[in-house]
C-alpha cells in the first residue's frame, strides 16, 4: 500500500551554510565596522550577540535571508527575548525540528475533515499517510500545502 510520511526537519549541513553566510555578511557591511557583532551556533540553536537592539534586528533579517537562500524555510525560526549582558545584547534563535504532538494532531483532523480515501498515523515526531491509490497520497499533499501550519512541512519516505 502507498505510503508517505509528513516531518518538519532542518538539515543542519545547511542550517551551519547559513549561519556563515550571515557572519560574512557582517564582516563586510560598512555599519558593522568596528561592532562586536556574532553569531553562536549550538545544534539548533544560535545566540545573536550585538552592541545595540536595531543590530539584532538587522542581524536576524540576515540570518532569515540566507536561510532562504539556504532552502530553510524560515517559519522554523522561533525568536527568544532580546536580553541585555553588559555592553551587549542578545537573542537566542531555535530551530524548529519534529512536529509537535498539537501540530501532528491538527494535520489528522484536517486530512480526516477532507474525507479522503487515507489513513493517518502519528509516529513519534512524524505522521504517516497510507492509502490505496497514489492520487489519494498526493491529493492529501496539495491540501496540507495549501494550508498554512505553524511549521513547515516535508514529505518523505514516499513508497509505492
Amino acid at each position: 500500500m502507498p505510503s508517505f510520511d509528513i516531518v518538519s526537519e532542518v538539515d543542519l549541513h545547511e542550517f551551519t551554510n547559513a549561519i556563515d553566510q550571515a557572519g560574512r555578511i557582517i564582516t563586510t557591511r560598512f555599519d558593522f565596522k568596528a561592532v562586536d557583532a556574532r553569531f553562536d551556533r549550538q545544534e539548533l540553536t544560535v545566540t545573536l550577540f550585538a552592541e545595540a537592539d536595531f543590530q539584532l534586528t538587522q542581524m536576524e533579517d540576515m540570518l532569515r535571508s540566507a536561510l532562504i537562500k539556504s532552502g530553510i524555510d524560515p517559519l522554523a525560526m522561533t525568536v527568544g527575548e532580546a536580553e541585555t549582558a553588559g555592553k551587549q545584547v542578545k537573542v537566542l534563535i531555535t530551530m524548529q525540528n519534529g512536529l509537535e504532538s498539537e501540530l501532528a494532531r491538527k494535520i489528522v483532523k484536517l486530512i480526516k475533515a477532507a474525507k479522503m480515501k487515507v489513513q493517518t498515523q502519528i509516529q513519534g515526531d512524524q505522521v504517516r499517510v497510507t492509502g490505496k491509490k497514489r492520487d489519494d497520497l498526493q491529493s492529501a499533499m496539495a491540501l496540507l500545502r495549501e494550508e498554512t501550519l505553524d511549521q513547515p512541512l516535508q514529505f518523505t519516505n514516499f513508497r509505492d
